[in-house]
């Protein structure tokens, strides 16, 4: 096909794609629009559903059927993550054995748009006879789950995106923005940090962000420091045999008094300069880092401050040094 084919077929197609995003951009508008209702919409039916949920000492257990099942795994999964032990149970399966999985010690979600699943009759029959705290998430505040459950989340009435008004979408985006509420509020109440957070994500970048300073710091012999009354000259094959472009400088009680970096060797170029003390030279009161504090932060400060490597101190005593190699090593930047 030659260049005037192709022009001529980008041509022909750029009403068709005109036309998809604005069907594209129709959809959205209509779940963004259902979203601000559900935000809206909230009340004390939230804050009580919560109070069940926060309150159990197993776990909570997601249930739903169909286009609600899907959606319940991924709100299982986020609640698990974040510090709320969570696990899926199908409901056809609930009916063949899977309700000995569901304790007493647990409490339900379970999720139906129109709240007359019928395969969710077995479970919710098992939540009455054994007095399992059950939380429904459904669209019809008056069906038989809202009317059963505990606490009843009913989801604002938002049309679906499909032109037909039959796929569920507006109302599986609901549920799901709903599931991640009550995870990050459960979250919130239970003072989840981010090194709980990174006990269940120990792997890929995001568990490397959560490391500890103390994990990647190098230390001991490593770590290039000096008294602040060395010499330049001996302080300049110190700062060169560490390859780290800096010194600390330490004061007579072993405290962090000083950094010398390539910029403060420019900065005071002169003829004396080997002969100077490093005190003369030093950057007083560098920024340093606790080695407690997570990786992701030694990263945000290094590039604040558009420097490569920071101090770690503890009492104000250097124990180690990071540098932004590191933290590039362990995939945390």
């Amino acid at each position: 096909m030659n260049r005037s084919a192709v022009l001529t077929v980008r041509a022909d197609q750029a009403p068709a794609h005109d036309a998809d995003i604005a069907e594209a951009r129709r959809v959205l508008e209509t779940e963004a629009a259902g979203l601000a209702a559900l935000a809206a919409g909230l009340d004390g039916a939230f804050g009580r559903a919560l109070d069940l949920l926060a309150a159990v000492t197993g776990r909570i257990v997601v249930t739903g059927m169909g286009k609600s099942g899907h959606v319940g795994r991924k709100i299982a999964a986020t609640l698990a993550s974040t510090g709320a032990p969570a696990l899926f149970v199908h409901p056809a399966e609930a009916s063949h054995g899977d309700l000995g999985m569901i304790t007493a010690a647990d409490a339900i979600l379970a999720l139906s748009n129109s709240g007359e699943t019928p395969e969710l009759s077995d479970i919710l029959a098992y939540a009455r006879r054994f007095a399992i705290p059950l939380v429904a998430v459904t669209s019809r505040g008056g069906s038989t789950l809202a009317r059963h459950a505990d606490v009843a989340l009913v989801l604002p009435d938002a049309p679906e995106a499909c032109p037909m008004g039959l796929a569920p979408t507006t109302s599986t985006t609901l549920m799901l923005a709903l599931g991640d509420a009550i995870a990050v509020a459960l979250l919130a109440r239970k003072g989840f940090s981010a090194s709980d957070f990174r006990l269940f994500h120990p792997g890929g970048t995001l568990g490397q962000r959560l490391a500890r300073v103390r994990e990647l710091m190098h230390t001991g012999a490593e770590v290039p420091l000096a008294p602040e009354t060395t010499r330049m000259d001996e302080a300049l094959v110190t700062m060169t045999a560490r390859r780290f472009g800096c010194l600390g400088l330490t004061d007579a009680a072993g405290r962090l008094a000083g950094i010398i970096t390539d910029g403060d060797l420019r900065l005071h170029m002169e003829p004396r300069l080997l002969e100077r003390r490093a005190a003369e030279v030093m950057t007083r009161s560098p920024r340093t880092i606790g080695p407690e504090a997570l990786a992701a932060e030694a990263l945000r400060e290094m590039n604040e401050r558009r420097i490569t490597a920071l101090f770690v101190v503890e009492d104000g005593r250097p124990i180690g040094i990071l540098h932004v190699h590191d933290l590039l090593r362990a995939g945390a930047a």
